[in-house]
């Protein structure tokens, strides 16, 4: 009777630790993140510190591997982190995320979650980024249309200089494309300039600033403001433009999966995301914006407002994100997309 009764408060004890998030001394905490190590480091420091009893393993990844992963059914991950939104919310359609069921959760906007289950915590603003020798040639692009006007008439010197988004080998390429082709009528326009500028592809848009610092590129497109902007710090040839006329915004999704092998430690970490503590690092330590409005930093969410003004489009977590992962639907964007472009697709 009294080995019964240790069992049963043993389980009590258990089923307590993981409702409340409270981790148990030696777990480990696997993270599946499309959110580059070197720019999240501080996040994952502070956490580590306040929780010396998890072993936090971080994976970087792809945008497209991240959604794999998420979905290996013999291995899952505790945490899953992308900035490929459509890919996120599908997810979470499909089962693969669990409620999390916190105060931070409560107090979240309802335009930056999904169902208390996917939670946008970052807000990042989309841009465009240039060489400074291309003023020496051109006047440096504000808004789409002077991105277009120099594809149609500095093509000479732009040609194989100009560098975006693959958006089949990229998630967030593709998210970003499609969300240009609902807010202006010349997204298209502007996809044949660049097609007949000779455009380069690339997966990251780290690969985009290190092919602009070496000089092979000499503009890019789409890039993530986060990491444009601290690569600028260093590098003071590379000028990064919030585009005037709209800029848009996206915004890294995480959440807890289904399937997590350590859900406490899962559930624990994603509310410090959204927690004030994790917010204030988010808007002093990183690039990545916070986006709570008690917070106070460099990189805030108010402040991008105060900064650019009416002009940010913040990507909607809600369901027409959906629409957007449907295969057919994906085949036939990317069709025309490689169709307007006029490169052969791989």
């Amino acid at each position: 009777m009294k080995r019964r009764l240790q069992v049963m408060l043993g389980l009590a004890l258990w089923l307590i630790l993981v409702g409340t998030g409270t981790a148990r001394a030696g777990e480990k905490l696997i993270i599946e993140a499309a959110l580059d190590r070197p720019i999240v480091e501080p996040i994952l420091d502070a956490f580590a510190a306040e929780n010396p009893q998890i072993d936090l393993d971080y994976r970087d990844r792809s945008t497209l591997e991240a959604d794999r992963r998420a979905r290996d059914r013999e291995s899952p991950p505790d945490v899953v982190i992308s900035s490929a939104m459509p890919w996120q919310l599908a997810l979470s359609n499909e089962g693969m995320a669990q409620p999390l069921d916190a105060p931070e959760v409560d107090q979240w906007p309802a335009w930056a979650k999904w169902r208390n289950e996917v939670f946008g915590f970052t807000f990042e603003p989309v841009v465009m980024a240039y060489r400074l020798e291309l003023a020496s040639h051109m006047p440096p692009p504000e808004t789409h249309r002077d991105l277009l006007d120099l594809l149609t008439h500095y093509r000479h010197w732009l040609d194989d200089r100009v560098v975006s988004y693959s958006p089949r080998e990229s998630g967030v390429g593709y998210t970003l494309f499609q969300q240009d082709a609902r807010y202006t009528p010349r997204a298209w326009d502007l996809i044949a300039a660049m097609g007949a500028a000779n455009i380069n592809l690339e997966t990251t848009t780290q690969r985009m600033l290190e092919g602009l610092s070496d000089g092979r590129y000499w503009l890019g497109y789409n890039l993530l403001g986060s990491y444009a902007m601290l690569w600028a710090q260093t590098h003071p040839d590379i000028i990064v433009q919030v585009p005037n006329d709209y800029s848009l915004v996206l915004m890294r999704m995480a959440f807890v999966h289904r399937d997590a092998p350590h859900p406490a430690a899962a559930k624990r970490f994603v509310s410090f995301l959204l927690s004030q503590r994790g917010q204030h690092i988010l808007a002093g330590q990183t690039p990545l914006f916070s986006v709570r409005d008690d917070v106070i930093g460099p990189y805030t969410a108010q402040r991008l407002r105060d900064q650019v003004g009416d002009h940010l489009y913040p990507i909607p977590i809600n369901a027409t994100l959906l629409a957007f992962v449907d295969p057919l639907r994906r085949q036939a964007f990317l069709r025309r997309w490689y169709r307007e472009i006029r490169i052969l697709s791989e």
